[in-house]
């Protein structure tokens, strides 16, 4: 559920930056409606994960989480940005559908496939941290 919010905000609001109203405020911006719609995802995912996905490896400092969280979504996004600089730049492909699909469906879904096991592996990893080193000092 958090990532379908995620997905909803970040597309929706690269389309509205885009094309609201036929021209939106970044129509001639499109790397820059992308970030700006990803910073808003960001946000929205990790209070959703945060609170909801991953609760039981929350790390204590909330700051150094978020931190964590941000560097990792920063290179989601950018895998995303990528996408679509590559397809509206440098092959010229630069309709609505062809912004959507190398920002949205290609780049959104290679740095979703990023992000979640970034998210397993390195953010919310900090419980399961501790019951290993706890075994592991049982045991001893």
């Amino acid at each position: 559920m958090v990532g379908i919010v995620g997905l909803v905000v970040d597309a929706g609001g690269f389309n509205l930056l885009r094309f609201a109203g036929g021209e939106g405020p970044l129509h001639d911006a499109p790397l820059t409606a992308k970030i700006v719609s990803s910073a808003l995802a960001t946000i929205v995912s990790w209070l959703g994960h945060r609170y909801w996905t991953f609760s039981h490896g929350r790390r204590d400092t909330v700051h150094h989480e978020f931190l964590l969280f941000v560097v990792m979504c920063t290179i989601g996004t950018a895998i995303a940005v990528g996408c679509l600089w590559l397809s509206h730049y440098v092959l010229g492909l630069q309709s609505a559908l062809s912004d959507n699909i190398a920002a949205n469906v290609v780049g959104l879904g290679l740095g979703t496939a990023f992000r979640w096991w970034a998210y397993r592996s390195v953010v919310f990893s900090h419980t399961e941290e501790r019951r290993a080193e706890a075994s592991v000092s049982v045991r001893a």
